[in-house]
């Protein structure tokens, strides 16, 4: 038996894995908008910011939970919901379009997985993130198909 392709996963920026499992299900650690391990927007969102301005770092950051996700799957295993998805967002005060924000990314995985992408959600606000990021990203991942 062959074990999960961890190949295409995010690069930890610390001491953690990029996504664990337990039994069917998969966490992702959060996830910001990097790619080979390079931060490529900062923040904080501004309150005057359009949204759109912000669509490829959320589409990133969840692009990398999702692959973080993926990487725990086995062969003939997929992922069959996302069931919970936190976006959390450095944003300056006045800013109030947390959920239009994650709507990018309830747009991205309904484009990858179907209706399967699409399960409960958080959009939440925060002072500061790591990196200067201006999003974070965490979701929860079930699994089906055989081992």
């Amino acid at each position: 038996m062959t074990g999960p392709d961890t190949s295409n996963a995010p690069v930890p920026q610390g001491h953690y894995v990029p996504a664990s499992r337990f039994g069917n299900l998969i966490f992702t650690s959060g996830m910001t908008p990097r790619l080979d391990g390079v931060l490529l927007f900062t923040g904080p969102v501004r309150a005057d910011d359009p949204v759109e301005n912000w669509r490829e770092a959320v589409t990133l950051a969840v692009r990398n939970a999702l692959a973080a996700a993926r990487g725990q799957l086995a062969p003939g295993e997929q992922i069959a919901l996302v069931p919970s998805l936190t976006v959390f967002i450095a944003a300056e005060q006045g800013f109030t379009l947390h959920s239009r924000l994650a709507d990018f990314a309830s747009a991205f995985l309904h484009a990858e997985l179907g209706d399967i992408g699409i399960g409960s959600r958080a959009a939440v606000g925060v002072a500061t993130l790591p990196g200067n990021a201006p999003v974070e990203i965490q979701l929860i991942a079930a699994v089906s198909g055989s081992v």
